[in-house]
Parts: C-alpha cells; sequence; structure tokens
C-alpha cells in the first residue's frame, strides 16, 4: 500500500503561480512512476503529467507544457508540481497518483490515488 497526501492548492489570479506537493508514505517511493490528474466540475479526470521512478523522465499534457513542471524528491518521498502562468481552465482538484510502471496517462493504470487539492484560478 502507498498512501499519498496532496497540498498546496488554493485560489490564484491567472498568471499567478502554485506549487503542489504530493507526501508518500508505505512501500518504497522510488518504486514508483507518479503522475498528477485534474478535474473539472462535471467533467472527467484528465492527465496532466507523469514523471518515472528516478526522475529522468518526464510527459506533459499539451495543454500545460512549458508551464508546468513536475518533479520529485525521492529522499523526502514527495513529488512536487510547479504551476506557473496559471489560466482559468486549469481550475480543478488535482490529483496525484503512483504506478509501479511507467509514465502513463490513463487514469486506469495508476494503483493509488490521494485525496485531491483543489486549485481556483480566477480571471
Amino acid at each position: 500500500q502507498v498512501q499519498l497526501v496532496e497540498s498546496g492548492g488554493g485560489l490564484v489570479q491567472a498568471g499567478g503561480s502554485l506549487r503542489l506537493s504530493c507526501a508518500a508514505s508505505g512501500r518504497t517511493f522510488s518504486s514508483y512512476a507518479m503522475g498528477w490528474f485534474r478535474q473539472a466540475p462535471g467533467k472527467e479526470r484528465d492527465f496532466v503529467t507523469a514523471i518515472s521512478k528516478s526522475g529522468g523522465a518526464t510527459y506533459y499534457a499539451d495543454s500545460v507544457k512549458g508551464r508546468f513542471t513536475i518533479s520529485r524528491d525521492n529522499a523526502k518521498n514527495t513529488v512536487y508540481l510547479q504551476m506557473n502562468s496559471l489560466k482559468p481552465e486549469d481550475t480543478g482538484v488535482y490529483y496525484c497518483a503512483a504506478n509501479a510502471g511507467y509514465l502513463y496517462t490513463r487514469s486506469g493504470a495508476y494503483d493509488y490515488w490521494g485525496q485531491g487539492t483543489q486549485v481556483t484560478v480566477s480571471s
């Protein structure tokens, strides 16, 4: 089992920045690739970005490429999502997730999920 807890969400104006954190506990954090997903009200949960077990590889959805950066610190069992140049359409609940494989974009490929943190971007 892996327990994931997100933090860092909040209300920010368009053009602003936020940094989300996801702290993991349980099994060896470095054994899992990590991903961030988001879900807007009334919409499906969408892939945002993922990072490999070592942190050497990343993948981004086109909608966030160049604005968001995923990173991880395996010594601290934490994955981060730095979000810059935020837009109102970035609003949603952000979830981190873990899988024992690689840079999957499908939510069904992830085995463990956090409870989510709300990000609201005002125009």
